[in-house]
């Protein structure tokens, strides 16, 4: 695919990583010598230099025989206007970064009127993982397939897991459709089988139907069911939309703000929230503003460095659920190695979303894929398929079907059931079933078979 990245900030820089490694040809369009010279010296595309709404420029960039642009600048209005232009000069897909809450009532009629195909609002996006993770404390991370029934949760193995030093086998108190689907250790992924042991500090994920996940982290001591209060540190755009998402819940949050004008706006926006203008880093002010009470604590403010202080803070205050925005790469690495575990990185939530359009479009319409998430620092993935008629190897037991290396079929979805497949089990037209892989490539559920590969008995 002819893909234009328009905007080499953070967001189109690692786009433009990960789709030049899929093979697509990638131009990228900026303003800014410094940007361009960074994606330059490090990823093999096209770079131009100039202003997206020049005619020339987009000229330049190919515009006129490019499948899809992707328009990320810091401007909403930019965005839309670039994709509006894109259109008229025959570009078949359209992907644009809207991010100011004024445009989030009004979006559908919106992205009509512009002609946007896909809407990618970070804040939000990040906003909805984050309240994904507060009834999870210490969890890594938590990504939802058919529609939320099933679920695929990230942790770290600790001393409270009581799971160190055991087998996947001997572990006896889990009930119900959940499979340990992978394990990240030293940087590397494995796919388990029932004689693993668990070391700690582990990164295991574990995939099975919502409820028998929320079950096997109760019994882990990982699963609070009814959150009451939750004080967020930074009132920018994701702490507003976090705080409408989990106060629909009946979440009391409260959020501290350094500058004085946000939290004035926010007293307009939010007026079931608790509003304090003040420094965050300031443990005084978090104690007096009863952080020993809270159920979850979260770091939102631009400053990672601050982020990871207050959030090393409040864990050694015992607050057991502690949720870090963090957004430089090195930056990921450092927080976990000080002990933070749930990461949101606004970034790559943006970059994950619009990877799984871009690989519906390539795979050309020949199979239906639902959710990717990557996982293990991008060394897996987790697809959902839902299944075509024309798929092969429909109803043939899995123990005599062919699969490729570093393949599991880890949880089929067959009319609102939730199977965790054997030998045994199969599959049939219109099932949604969610493969692991190591291969970042699959377009197809066919992908998944091998004409010379090895038998995979689940």
């Amino acid at each position: 695919m002819n893909i234009i990245i328009v905007g080499a900030g953070k967001v189109g820089y690692t786009l433009a990583k990960y789709l030049s490694t899929d093979g697509d040809n990638i131009t990228i369009i900026d303003n800014k010598d410094a940007a361009l010279e960074h994606i330059n010296n490090n990823l093999d595309v096209m770079c131009v230099k100039g202003n997206c709404t020049s005619l020339k420029v987009l000229d330049e960039a190919g515009i006129r025989g490019a499948d899809l642009l992707i328009s990320v600048t810091d401007s909403d209005e930019l965005n839309m206007l670039c994709s509006l232009a894109s259109k008229k000069l025959g570009v078949k897909h359209t992907v644009a970064r809207v991010r100011t809450p004024d445009y989030d009532e009004d979006i559908t009629l919106l992205t009509e009127a512009v002609g946007i195909d896909l809407v990618i609002n970070p804040e939000k996006a990040a906003a909805i993982e984050i309240a994904k993770l507060i009834k999870y404390p210490s969890v890594c991370s938590i990504d939802n397939f058919s529609d939320g029934k099933v679920n695929l949760v990230g942790f770290k193995v600790s001393d409270d897991t009581a799971l160190e030093g055991k087998k996947i086998s001997d572990i006896t108190f889990i009930r119900g459709n959940v499979l340990f689907c992978g394990i990240e250790r030293n940087d590397e992924f494995i796919m388990p089988k029932g004689d693993y042991i668990f070391h700690k500090d582990d990164r295991v994920y574990v995939i099975g139907e919502h409820k028998d996940i929320q079950n096997l982290f109760n019994k882990l001591g990982k699963y609070k069911k009814k959150v009451k209060r939750a004080m967020v540190i930074g009132g920018g755009k994701i702490g507003y939309y976090l705080a409408k998402i989990i106060g629909e819940v009946g979440v009391n949050c409260k959020i501290i703000e350094k500058d004085l004008n946000i939290c004035e706006e926010l007293n307009n926006l939010l007026p079931n929230s608790i509003i304090i203008n003040g420094d965050g880093m300031d443990e005084e002010l978090l104690l007096s503003e009863s952080l020993l009470e809270v159920d979850s604590f979260i770091t939102l403010t631009g400053r990672d460095e601050d982020n990871i202080i207050a959030s090393l803070l409040a864990s050694s205050k015992s607050v057991d659920n502690v949720i870090t925005k963090i957004t430089r790469d090195n930056y990921r690495e450092i927080g976990k190695t000080v002990g933070i575990n749930s990461i949101v990185n606004p970034k790559l939530v943006t970059a994950y979303k619009i990877l799984r359009y871009v690989r519906t479009l390539r795979s050309k319409k020949k199979c239906s894929i639902e959710n990717i998430y990557r996982i293990c620092n991008d060394k897996a993935e987790a697809v959902e398929f839902v299944v075509g008629n024309d798929t092969k190897n429909i109803n043939i037991k899995f123990k005599n079907v062919e699969f490729n290396q570093d393949i599991l079929v880890a949880t089929i979805v067959r009319n609102n059931k939730i199977i965790i497949p054997t030998g045994d089990d199969y599959l049939k037209a219109n099932d949604r079933v969610i493969i692991i892989t190591k291969n970042m490539k699959l377009l197809s559920i066919d992908d998944i078979f091998s004409g010379g590969g090895r038998y995979y008995e689940l």
